[in-house]
């Protein structure tokens, strides 16, 4: 009745008509609700550091005095043995931006060929490791603390190579002096992931605000190759989220990709039915493919196999197990 009131009260012109609120149906007595129970892992925003305080002291305020003491044996075997490897995540984050996000993990990076040095200098540290995901991740375990052993990313695109470790920063961490992951580098795998659950687009601009003029953009637009409107998608929201920061952007690069936009915009793709949603989230856009659609991470297109991607897939709802 309520919708058929409201319906007769728009003229066929579409211009409403007044209503007679004394004739509509008064709501219900509203009941309070109890709130929704908190999440299981307590979500803290991200928060700027002062300038004078001490990454590592304050990244650690979660972590347990065991979590802490594995964290720093595992990087002093590391930095002990002949095995290259860099630092990353929140770390790293610190270092580029100055922001403190919450974190209970320690993100290790190697190229794919020093994955099995690197396992095996912590097996020899007394730690169990194993091969979460073949295509980019393992793990070492102490107890229930864990070390993430990085060669690539989620999405098969993040490969690890000499660049990372040739434009790699200096920090330390733990009190060990350590590699960390570059600010473009970082920035090009952050830009991928756009989960429901999970978006990097916040560090991105955040890397962006503290370090536009010292990044090196020709490497930035390098990396992004094919899917360079990744990268143009997250320099527009900087420039909506910043708006007067946006032209700390090198104009030349702004440029380019839209010239890259107007260009294929006037001669699109006429064949293929790839669906490259994929590479953002791994649940998303699942009904795609299943409706025909090629994914883009499945190997010509991308880098991954079908098992691998199948792998990945089943442990949307299932996280792999603890050896």
């Amino acid at each position: 009745m309520m919708f058929r009131r409201t319906v007769d009260a728009i003229s066929s012109s579409g211009t409403p008509r007044s209503l007679d609120t004394t004739r509509l149906p008064l709501p219900k007595p509203m009941v309070a609700c109890d709130p929704p129970p908190p999440p299981s892992t307590p979500v803290e925003p991200t928060i700027a550091l002062p300038r004078d305080v001490d990454p590592n002291a304050v990244l650690a305020l979660d972590m347990t005095p065991e979590a802490r003491d594995f964290f720093a044996s595992a990087l002093r075997v590391l930095a002990a043995s002949d095995v290259p490897f860099l630092v990353g995540g929140a770390y790293a984050l610190a270092h580029h931006a100055g922001m403190r996000r919450r974190t209970r993990d320690l993100d290790v990076f190697v190229r794919r060929r020093d994955v099995g040095a690197a396992l095996l200098v912590l097996e020899n540290a007394g730690y169990t490791t194993c091969i979460a995901f073949p295509h980019w991740l393992a793990k070492a375990y102490s107890g229930s603390e864990h070390v993430d052993v990085i060669w690539s990313s989620g999405n098969g695109l993040a490969e690890v190579d000499d660049l990372w470790f040739e434009h790699a920063g200096r920090g330390e961490v733990f009190g060990v002096d350590v590699g960390l992951c570059p600010a473009e580098e970082t920035i090009f795998a952050k830009s991928f992931i756009q989960e429901r659950e999970r978006y990097d687009g916040a560090d991105v601009a955040h890397v962006l605000r503290a370090r536009c003029e010292d990044l090196d953009w020709p490497r930035i637009v390098a990396r992004f190759g094919d899917h360079w409107r990744v990268l143009l998608s997250q320099l527009i929201l900087f420039g909506f989220i910043y708006p007067t920061e946006q032209r700390r952007i090198p104009p030349w690069v702004m440029r380019e990709l839209v010239t890259r936009l107007e260009a294929e915009c006037a001669s699109p793709p006429k064949v293929g039915h790839i669906c490259r949603g994929t590479l953002l989230s791994r649940a998303q856009y699942l009904a795609d493919v299943s409706e025909g659609w090629d994914d883009a991470r499945l190997f010509p297109a991308g880098s991954m196999s079908s098992e691998e991607i199948a792998r990945w897939t089943a442990a949307i709802d299932q996280p792999p197990p603890h050896p």
